[in-house]
Parts: structure tokens; sequence; C-alpha cells
């Protein structure tokens, strides 16, 4: 198929953790019972796991980084599952 002399470029899964694209979540992934190394992009975690004090106070809860990245996690373990023949699962994540 494709040799290296007809890549142009090559942007890897270590190219991405070391640019800080991907946040490697690996030990909270086989917490949750995943058997694979797990990632997650920067944008996921601005959207879904980052939590300040601020959060709080706005949405009157108490919650943590560390809390929000095994739900997350947990859920992502969950759905996949769920839908093991698929090659993508969508789930909802509260704010």
């Amino acid at each position: 198929m494709f040799t290296n002399p007809d890549l142009i470029h090559a942007y890897t899964r270590a190219d991405m953790l070391e640019d800080g694209e991907l946040i490697d979540v690996t030990e909270v992934g086989r917490e949750a019972g995943f058997t694979v190394p797990v990632a997650l992009t920067r944008s996921v975690w601005a959207d879904c796991v980052e939590w300040s004090a601020a959060d709080n106070a706005r949405k009157h809860a108490c919650q943590d980084e560390a809390g929000r990245l095994w739900d997350v996690v947990y859920m992502a373990r969950v759905y996949g599952a769920r839908n093991a023949k698929g090659c993508r699962a969508v789930f909802p994540v509260y704010r």
C-alpha cells in the first residue's frame, strides 16, 4: 500500500502526547476496565474534565477534575462495551 517514501508527514500518538494534544489517562482507564492505552484530546479534557472552584460556584455543585475524569473514562468504557460491534460510542457528559 504505502511505503515510507510515500509519506509526506506522519503525526503519531507519541507526537500528540508530546505536543500536549493528547492527555494520557491510561492509569484511570485501567482502573475503569480498559485493557488498552487511553488518552483524551486536549479539547475533550477542556470540555468534559476541566473543572474549577468557579464552576462549582456557578453550578452549585461540588466536583473536581479527578472525579470528572473518572466519570468520563468509566462511562466511555460502559458505553463502549455496550456498543462493542461499532467503532464509536456516543454518551452524554453533563457540565
